[in-house]
């Protein structure tokens, strides 16, 4: 009994040793002043395009319907999701790390006669209590980051498949500009034709119209087998075979200037790559605690309980069997592989915590490009509206001018390419405008159920 007195609180004592093992991970996310590299827009604090659900944000059924689809099929959002499943099966083995093994290994030998052995052993290795519950911590870690992955995954595929969507709105809108130019050159050509018919123009100006015309004509052939070759990578991401993609028709987008960024803490509440980062310094955090508990005693306990019979019954209670064994293991010498398994888990957090802050910039530097790339859309915007307003009547009026033989034919070929260059670069910016917009509703975290 006396000894028993010691020997416990003796052992209680080592393996208690150096309470920081069994401590929780309490860092924090810290934010640099500015993030976004400027003052966050008033009313940035109270709400956050980030909140709006993929499923309002955008307002085309046929492009919801594309990434609902895109979601269920994608592979990498498949892969991600099977993460997820997987980092569960290890959380729940980890939550069942201090329950003993329990064994049952039965025995039948012939002599002269039968001989029944039937143990049943029962045995526990806390391993470490330490290490016990920090694998348990960074299982559950582990599990919360490939969440994350997941969300991660799907904030692309959505962008994506936005993406390549208004591409091919862009791609339809710019083929019928360049069908419509078409139609108006070819009548030019036929007035071009009959004037040099009536002597009023020499064949060389017909000659550069038909040119023209045929350039006009390329480049209808260039968009449709562009459109082509986007609606084969959007089945890629749709998981079917090459095909037509079903979509709507050309919208004038309104580019408004009253987009809120939200605030830091907002986007590392919402944004899936940050919150990954995050976690994978939590994960270090415990496996470098694991490495401390590996230097630190162990205790085993085992026991077993059974008989030793002739026959199919116990005559004599006595044959039972009962063992019970106590182990402490202290590590003494590991060749050193131990402490600089410490150590080089210790590195191995360091580096995860270099690549959560630098993770941090990227996020914000990316909400400060796309916000800039909004802005920069809006203002073009009206621009290019003003200048196609301005070639259309300064077409007209050239064309007008070279039916009264006032205005040469080089004079007509310089207006047609000025507003078609125009009418494609408008479309092109608008374009330009939606993506922008895309790209920063998914940096702020936007994009996941």
């Amino acid at each position: 009994m006396k000894s028993s007195r010691i020997i416990i609180p003796a052992i209680l004592s080592v393996l208690l040793t150096g309470c920081s093992i069994f401590g929780k991970y309490s860092g924090k996310a810290e934010v640099p002043d500015a993030l976004y590299g400027g003052e966050v827009p008033a009313g940035a604090q109270d709400s956050s395009i980030a909140g709006i659900p993929w499923r309002e944000f955008f307002q085309d059924t046929k492009l919801r319907d594309l990434i609902d689809t895109a979601l269920s099929r994608n592979v990498d959002v498949a892969v991600a999701r099977l993460r997820v499943k997987e980092a569960e099966a290890a959380l729940l083995g980890s939550k069942l790390g201090f329950l003993p093994s329990l064994t049952l290994s039965p025995f039948i030998s012939y002599g002269t006669a039968p001989s029944y052995q039937v143990p049943l052993s029962l045995s526990w290795d806390n391993q470490g209590l330490g290490g016990i519950i920090n694998r348990k911590r960074e299982a559950q870690a582990r599990a919360e980051q490939t969440l994350e992955q997941e969300k991660a995954a799907q904030s692309r595929v959505v962008a994506a498949v936005a993406d390549a969507y208004f591409q091919l709105i862009l791609l339809d809108r710019q083929y019928r500009i360049i069908d419509t130019t078409e139609l108006v050159w070819q009548t030019v050509l036929e007035t071009q034709k009959a004037l040099m018919e009536n002597g009023k123009c020499y064949s060389t100006s017909v000659s550069q119209m038909e040119s023209s015309l045929i350039d006009v004509k390329i480049r209808k052939a260039d968009i449709l087998n562009e459109i082509r070759n986007v609606e084969r990578s959007l089945c890629i991401l749709l998981g079917r075979t090459p095909g037509k993609i079903d979509r709507g028709g050309w919208t004038e987008y309104a580019l408004s200037g009253s987009l809120k960024t939200g605030v830091p803490a907002q986007m590392l509440q919402r944004r899936p790559d940050v919150l990954s980062a995050a976690k994978a310094v939590e994960v270090a955090y415990y496996v470098n605690r694991q490495a401390l508990c590996s230097m630190f005693p162990s205790l085993s306990l085992s026991g077993m309980l059974g008989w030793t019979s002739q026959g199919l019954s116990i005559k004599d209670p006595a044959q039972m069997v009962l063992t019970a064994v106590a182990s402490l293991t202290q590590p003494i010498f590991a060749r050193g592989q131990l402490r600089a398994g410490y150590k080089i888990s210790g590195y191995q957090q360091e580096e995860a915590a270099r690549v959560y802050a630098q993770t941090v910039l990227s996020a914000g530097n990316e909400v400060n490009r796309y916000l800039g790339d909004c802005q920069v859309a809006e203002e073009k915007d009206a621009l290019y509206k003003s200048q196609v307003a301005i070639l259309e009547e300064s077409y007209d009026a050239t064309r007008e001018l070279m039916k009264n033989g006032k205005a040469s034919y080089i004079e007509v070929l310089v207006s047609q390419n000025n507003l078609l260059n125009a009418q494609l670069s408008e479309a092109a910016n608008v374009y330009s405008g939606i993506t922008s917009l895309i790209s920063l509703y998914i940096s702020l975290g936007g994009g996941v159920d």
